[in-house]
């Protein structure tokens, strides 16, 4: 759990760095998992205006990671149907952006429809591969576990390929129960009831995020803003210099 201090302070550090002139390079840059910091992760929970980035995410993912996240590798046209289907007033969708607002790592919470089973919720997630080795998944997990157990629900699972070992690794650490059935397995996390340190931890955990989400808009916004600028310049100073010729 995460101390209200803690998350106050990393919120404040993290904004010192949003109005950093974004790198140029497109080139992944790759962690070890010994120099990965221990640092808060804002986690956004998503609604349907954000569709579109929901869509390009997953699009970005290359077959073998589709056929992870999905069993099965997808198609661009199933994951628009996919999207297309995502109930965002029963469901939750959480994500991590970055300064770019490029949607890198992104979770499912599916709360079951079946009135015997209300009280379960399926858990899935897909992290982009340059992003990959941060932790994300496993703070995705924690973020879904936690408002899991806010909204009643008492067991937690996830339904993967037997090969997913990094999604099984983290439930795994989470203290879920895994079955292994052939080519498929199946964990489950029974979550404790709900406290008041879980949803006050969970209201300023979506406060962080919100905030978080607002500095980085405002941020592209002046970093587009200023490449504008860039831009103009240039045409107005290659105009002068077309008129000497």
């Amino acid at each position: 759990m995460n101390h209200p201090g803690a998350l106050l302070k990393a919120s404040f550090l993290a904004s010192k760095a949003f109005f950093r002139l974004p790198a140029q390079s497109k080139a992944p840059r790759l962690f070890a998992v010994a120099e990965v910091p221990a640092v808060v992760v804002p986690i956004r929970s998503i609604g349907s205006g954000h569709a579109e980035r929901i869509n390009a995410h997953l699009m970005a993912l290359s077959s073998p990671d589709r056929y992870l996240r999905f069993g099965y590798a997808a198609s661009n046209a199933q994951i628009e149907r996919y999207v297309a289907g995502l109930d965002f007033e029963r469901d939750e969708i959480f994500g991590i952006y970055n300064r770019r607002l490029e949607l890198i790592a992104l979770a499912h919470l599916a709360f079951s429809t079946d009135p015997e089973l209300k009280s379960c919720a399926e858990f899935g997630v897909s992290v982009l591969a340059h992003a990959r080795g941060r932790g994300y998944g496993a703070r995705l997990f924690d973020r879904a576990a936690m408002h899991s157990r806010n909204e009643g629900v008492q067991m937690m699972f996830i339904h993967a390929l037997s090969e997913n070992t990094v999604m099984l690794n983290i439930a795994r650490k989470a203290g879920a129960a895994v079955e292994r059935d052939g080519s498929e397995t199946e964990a489950y996390l029974k979550l404790q009831p709900a406290d008041i340190d879980s949803r006050m931890s969970e209201m300023l955990d979506e406060q962080i995020a919100q905030t978080d989400y607002r500095l980085k808009v405002q941020a592209k916004k002046f970093w587009d803003f200023l490449a504008l600028l860039q831009e103009i310049r240039r045409g107005v100073r290659d105009s002068r210099d077309r008129m000497r010729m």
